[in-house]
């Protein structure tokens, strides 16, 4: 178990957490729950039909340049191709999500004190940060052949490769997006990450409104 952190407290504010009984422990408890409670609602949200490609939030669009190239293919009558692809790229976000559940769960079980000051005092990006660091990785590999079966289903996927190495060779696109499978779970874990903070800093904002004494406790100061 990771070590107290100095008298500064978990927020800074240890006068104050002292004074209404709260815990280092009982504090990085309370990060935990409401990060659990964000994983639990990401996965629910985004993982079913059209929880990517409803969402404007974390819908997974053609990348720059060849979205721009798209327009061309529906110029002249290839629409329905390219809006086969973008369902396929979506679709393969929402069936990869739910296998996902476990190494997030797992993360956040393991998080340090250390972690959860990191969490309440490192800004809008500090979930996206901590999950990152611990789980993009083992998603990735996880996520990658999900997404493959899904979208090498699609006739077009093939040449976006062909057509993004090049453009990626050009500098016209990330080389991290010249590989649709590459791309799409990227994207996939982009908005995973996006909408677990958003629950938790939800929670953050109403923790009477979670419905838990713990959150109303450490977050309701």
């Amino acid at each position: 178990m990771a070590a107290a952190l100095p008298t500064a407290g978990l927020w800074g504010w240890s006068r104050e957490a002292q004074a209404i009984g709260l815990s280092e422990t009982d504090a990085a408890s309370g990060v935990r729950l409401a990060l659990e409670r964000g994983v639990d609602f990401a996965v629910a949200l985004l993982g079913q039909t059209n929880g990517f490609l409803d969402n404007p939030k974390v819908r997974i669009p053609l990348p720059g340049y060849l979205n721009q190239a798209a327009q061309m293919l529906k110029a002249i009558g290839q629409q329905k191709r390219v809006e086969e692809l973008v369902l396929a790229m979506n679709r393969a976000a929402e069936a990869a999500v739910p296998e996902g559940k476990l190494i997030l769960t797992n993360a956040v079980k393991a998080m340090s004190v250390e972690d959860a000051r990191r969490i309440v005092t490192g800004g809008d990006t500090s979930v996206t940060d901590f999950f990152a660091a611990k789980t993009r990785q083992p998603l990735g590999v996880k996520f990658l052949p999900i997404v493959t079966r899904a979208t090498e289903k699609v006739s077009l996927a093939e040449k976006y490769n062909a057509v993004a190495g090049k453009a990626a060779a050009m500098g016209l696109l990330k080389p991290q997006d010249a590989h649709i499978e590459q791309y799409v779970t990227g994207k996939t874990l982009d908005g995973l990450y996006l909408m677990i903070g958003e629950e938790e800093r939800k929670i953050r904002k109403d923790p009477i409104g979670s419905g838990s004494a713990l959150l109303a406790k450490v977050f309701g100061r």
